[in-house]
């Protein structure tokens, strides 16, 4: 599976933006993904994770309440709308996939994903 992450952009802090992960190849329902984001200088992370079944979901403690994973298999598509943006969600942002053990699973570090398409950039002003 190939994959594309866009909508990134540079929004001032408070601010939105919705980011999409569209998918080519293979049926993409039958992955799991996840929003990966690195920021300079640190490690990347996984912020949000969606189930291959769509209703089980993992979000990290720093954007949690304020970030939202979900997914449209007819499109091929998972998105992740980001609310209250602040300084310290700049970073760029990659969306990952794996074939699950089970449809509910979802995965929360970077090395669980084996396809990964190119990230976008997320700059937040303050």
């Amino acid at each position: 599976v190939q994959l594309q992450a866009s909508g990134g952009g540079v929004v001032q802090a408070g601010g939105s933006l919705r980011l999409s992960c569209t998918a080519s190849g293979p049926t993409f329902s039958s992955y799991a993904v996840g929003w990966i984001r690195q920021a300079p200088g640190k490690e990347r992370e996984v912020i949000a994770a969606i189930s291959r079944s769509g209703d089980n979901f993992y979000y990290a403690d720093s954007v949690k309440g304020r970030f939202t994973i979900h997914r449209d298999n007819a499109e091929n598509t998972v998105f992740l709308q980001m609310n209250s943006l602040r300084p310290d969600d700049t970073a760029v942002y990659s969306c990952a996939a794996r074939t699950p053990g089970f449809v509910r699973y979802v995965y929360t570090t970077p090395r669980d994903y084996r396809y990964w398409g190119p990230g976008t950039q997320v700059t937040v002003s303050s």
